[in-house]
C-alpha cells in the first residue's frame, strides 16, 4: 500500500473512532452497497426505460434528507470489522 494512503486511512480510522480495519470495512461495505444500488439502477432503466428528471430530483432529495436524519441520529462508525 502506497505509504501516504496508509498514513490517510490511520486518520480517516482515528477521526471515525475506530480501527483500521473496521474503517477499511467499513469503506468497502459502503461502495458494495453503491455498486448495488447503480446495478439495480441499471436493471430498473433496462425493464422500465430510463428514470426522468424528476424522478432523479426525487432520488437526490430522499438521499440528502437520509444523509441528514443519519447526522442527526448520532450514529457512529462500528469499532471493528
Amino acid at each position: 500500500m502506497p505509504p501516504d494512503l496508509d498514513a490517510a486511512i490511520e486518520v480517516a480510522a482515528a477521526t471515525a473512532g475506530t480501527t483500521y480495519s473496521g474503517w477499511l470495512a467499513a469503506t468497502a461495505r459502503k461502495e458494495f452497497t453503491l455498486r448495488a444500488g447503480l446495478a439495480a439502477i441499471v436493471a430498473y432503466e433496462a425493464d422500465d426505460g430510463a428514470l426522468s428528471a424528476e424522478e432523479v430530483a426525487e432520488a437526490d432529495a430522499w438521499a440528502r434528507e437520509a444523509i441528514e436524519r443519519g447526522k442527526r441520529s448520532g450514529s457512529r462508525t462500528r469499532r471493528s470489522a
